[in-house]
């Protein structure tokens, strides 16, 4: 049986401003319908049996993948990091909870944020390289490269040998573009996909050696850890405590054990803008063009809109995004240096690195319509059978007006059903609830008035989803 181990982890700082911390672009539809953690797990269905997917997120993206699986009826576990520590210690704690749960299992370990075309193609390969892992090699899979390519990292297998799995000689990094042409002449190369195959016992008897410490730190985490909800949240301060780094380092180049099959089906780590349009459907004159989009005399380029419309005229190789906070234009050989900009948005301490207008939460989303000196006006919208948390704020009151559905508001010792186009008032320091008790998801408008209108300024004191 192969267990696939889902890490969806990162920002993706280069493909803002769609993708943010809080909503970054693993859990982003930035090709075709599906976000790219749900393409990912889908990718595995061939593979996998029902309810074997593990995912290990980030605490604050909990919510969004849990889901996000319930989107495409995938049932998993979902184990949560309290902080990031690269890959090694993820694909630890992993190893070690199939290993406990699924003995004689391999695992198959994916990053969430590659674009996979050939989806057989890949099935494929994975069977390959089945019976290399099952022996005990720790497999590796290598992009057969279609150019020089100087954004990724390369695998190296031993010249001439043979064969579908082939002995690993060096992990290479990232090279200039002379050295890549002799790469890809040279049949020995591979671009480096970050995916693995391998036994969980071997990898961790491996990492064991190279180590130690590391593993000490992921066992004790895991042990400690505890159930929240549907969620695996490991300790905090065992895991704060383990090194970091990455698997390539930690294991893959300090091992003997290691192969690389080479894989052939469609594949891009869609690391920036320009990664993403090379990818997709382009129009006659080469455009990538979503959402409300009109070009006139443009060529070559990435034009997506999420919120109103964008024209463009005259233009040749750029990148256009518009969200509802920002709007990127940037040269499309020059897209690798968007993270400059986040990185000056950052030192500013602006939000716009961090969440985007509308926010999710488990319950719903809202989205920030105006705002000013002492007052904010939002749009709420509640799933049916959910509940905000019971709570109160210092500074602010709130007044509510339902929009479409149902709501139920508890304020203070009294309740109140409202429906379209009534309204309630919820004073300063007020204990107060709203839940949707409908089939049908709640819209209100929320209008807040006070000295202070921070998010922080929520007390709470009952909350289903373990928020206290």
């Amino acid at each position: 049986m192969i267990i696939p181990v889902i890490l969806s982890g990162g920002s993706g700082t280069r493909l803002w401003p769609l993708s943010r911390t809080m909503y970054p672009k693993q859990l982003l539809p930035l090709f075709g319908q599906n976000t790219m953690l749900q393409d990912t797990v889908l990718r595995t269905s061939s593979i996998a049996q029902t309810g074997t997917v593990m995912c290990i997120c980030n605490d604050d993206h909990r919510f969004l993948v849990a889901e996000q699986l319930r989107q495409i009826d995938v049932e998993g576990t979902i184990i949560l990091e309290p902080v990031g520590r690269n890959t090694a210690p993820a694909a630890a704690v992993a190893a070690l909870a199939i290993a406990a749960s699924y003995p004689g299992s391999l695992m198959l370990l994916m990053p969430t944020d590659h674009v996979i075309l050939d989806r057989e193609a890949f099935a494929a390969s994975i069977e390959t390289a089945r019976s290399s892992a099952e022996s005990g090699s720790l497999v590796t899979f290598g992009i057969v490269p279609s150019a020089p390519e100087t954004g990724y990292g390369y695998i190296r297998a031993i010249s001439g040998s043979t064969g579908a799995a082939r002995p690993v000689a060096e992990f290479v990094e990232k090279p200039s573009l002379e050295r890549a042409e002799q790469y890809v002449a040279s049949g020995d190369y591979f671009w480096n996909s970050g995916m693995f195959l391998f036994r969980p016992e071997v990898y961790l008897a491996e990492l064991e050696a190279s180590s130690p410490v590391m593993l000490a730190a992921c066992r004790t985490a895991l042990h400690r850890g505890r159930r929240d909800l549907d969620f695996l949240r490991l300790d905090s301060e065992a895991f704060s405590a383990c090194p970091s780094d990455s698997i390539d380092y930690a294991v893959m180049e300090k091992t003997t054990n290691a192969v690389v099959v080479p894989m052939q089906a469609g594949w891009n780590d869609v690391g920036a803008w320009s990664a993403l349009w090379a990818v997709q459907d382009r129009d006659s004159e080469g455009n990538v063009k979503r959402g409300d989009v009109l070009t006139h005399e443009v060529r070559n380029s990435y034009i997506h809109s999420t919120s109103r419309l964008v024209a463009a005229v005259g233009l040749q190789d750029h990148v256009i995004v518009e969200t509802a906070d920002a709007v990127l234009v940037a040269s499309k050989d020059r897209v690798q240096e968007v993270k400059s900009i986040v990185e000056q948005l950052r030192l500013q301490e602006r939000d716009e690195p961090l969440i985007h207008r509308r926010v999710y939460r488990p319950w719903g989303s809202y989205e920030t319509v105006d705002e000013g000196e002492r007052f904010k006006v939002k749009r709420i919208t509640v799933k049916p059978g959910a509940a905000l948390s019971l709570q109160m704020h210092h500074h602010r009151a709130e007044h509510w007006i339902v929009v479409t559905g149902r709501a139920l508001v508890t304020v203070g010792e009294r309740q109140v059903s409202l429906v379209e186009n009534q309204s309630i008032y919820i004073p300063v320091e007020a204990l107060h609830r709203l839940e949707n008790p409908g089939d049908e998801p709640l819209e209100l408008i929320e209008v807040q008035s006070g000295e202070y209108l921070g998010e922080d300024d929520i007390v709470r004191f009952e909350d289903n989803y373990g928020r206290l």
